[in-house]
């Protein structure tokens, strides 16, 4: 049944009466509203049928007896329905052609069915790669390598530090994607690695300590050192910090901290080595280099290793050091390939995939 919201070939009223339709031999038809007559149909403001003048045609005498003249013109003859139907028939391919509001089923306007369409989350909310644009840069620093080649450590990170070309120093990031599923408990993976020759950041440390630990602390190098007044602070929101170490004594004043340095990667945890007693030797690795890293929920461990305006040599004994220290720290539950894929790239730039058994089996030279 054929629906249609533009303007007809001939004229409808609100209610239409049998009774009220003129003779088919007049060059117009029309359609005037009775005042005590039987319905014959009645027409929406977005749609009507001529499937009850079909029926009635029919069965005129079954619907209205013997009170039905016909001799005064009030039934619609044959040619008539035809030609109305022939009307209908090419509005009905126009109201196809019309396109539905957003989030609106049935056509919208006053006769639509009002519909919210949920928002879309996670993967589905991210950009198709046809939708997204890139800048001229990117495509020309993209051209540097080749999309699914595997390259060996050397080259990876000499096209590494070809493809950092913005006005700032970019960061050297791995990103390792292993066959683990952390949301068991045995595949789960958190560890850190001194970086050998650094991270190439001015890296601001907290200690929260307590008694003769506090002038131990201020002593190591520690930039801020405090005990309930610092929490109080970092409470009222003072984040001016990079890492947070503590003592195990003040990890049960700290835990009303979870909610704010949670979030953040802050909070201390005896895995990152942000919980212990040896205060000068946390605070002098962190200063020296120290990275903590984990695994996400899909397996990937995701970590910086240098600055790209670092010497080649230095950026490939600072990866090994990372990928040393991920395979050190294989949990106890995974299975079968341990190491799926490893990327290299630069802040900016396109991502360099790595031969990973060129990768572990990577010997150092002399001088290196």
């Amino acid at each position: 049944m054929a629906t249609s919201t533009t303007t007809s070939a001939f004229s409808l009223s609100s209610s239409l009466h049998a009774q009220e339709i003129n003779s088919p031999t007049t060059s117009s038809l029309s359609f005037k509203i009775p005042t005590k007559r039987p319905l014959l149909f009645n027409i929406s403001k977005t749609s009507f049928s001529l499937y009850p003048l079909l029926q009635c045609t029919r069965d005129r005498n079954l619907v209205y007896g013997n009170n039905w003249d016909s001799d005064n013109g009030g039934f619609l003859s044959n040619s008539v329905v035809v030609a109305a139907l022939t009307a209908e028939a090419e509005e009905a391919p126009e109201a196809m052609e019309e396109k539905p509001n957003d989030g609106v089923v049935g056509g919208g306007g006053e006769g639509g069915v009002s519909v919210t369409t949920k928002p879309k989350k996670g993967k589905a909310a991210l950009p198709l790669k046809r939708d997204i644009t890139r800048s001229k840069r990117f495509l020309e620093i993209q051209r540097l390598r080749e999309t699914k080649k595997e390259y060996n450590l050397k080259t990876a990170i000499s096209l590494l530090k070809q493809s950092a070309s913005t006005k700032f120093v970019e960061t050297a990031e791995a990103h390792f994607r292993l066959n683990i599923d952390p949301k068991y408990n045995d595949q789960q993976l958190r560890a850190t690695v001194n970086l050998p020759k650094g991270t190439g950041q001015t890296v601001k440390v907290a200690v929260l300590t307590q008694g003769e630990k506090f002038d131990e602390a201020k002593s190591a190098g520690a930039d801020l050192v405090g005990g309930e007044d610092l929490i109080e602070q970092i409470k009222g929101g003072f984040m001016d910090f990079d890492k947070l170490i503590a003592t195990p004594d003040m990890m049960p004043k700290v835990a009303s901290l979870g909610r704010i340095l949670g979030p953040r990667g802050l909070m201390p945890n005896p895995k990152a080595g942000t919980v212990t007693t040896n205060i000068p030797q946390a605070i002098e690795e962190f200063k020296k280099g120290k990275v903590e890293f984990r695994a996400d929920k899909t397996g990937i461990v995701h970590l910086p290793f240098g600055k790209a305006d670092f010497p080649e040599e230095d950026l490939v004994i600072n990866l090994l050091a990372a990928v040393k220290s991920v395979e050190a720290n294989k949990p106890s539950g995974a299975k079968g390939v341990y190491w799926k894929s490893a990327h290299v790239c630069s802040s900016m730039g396109p991502s360099i995939r790595l031969n990973t058994r060129d990768m572990l089996d990577y010997k150092l030279t002399s001088n290196a």
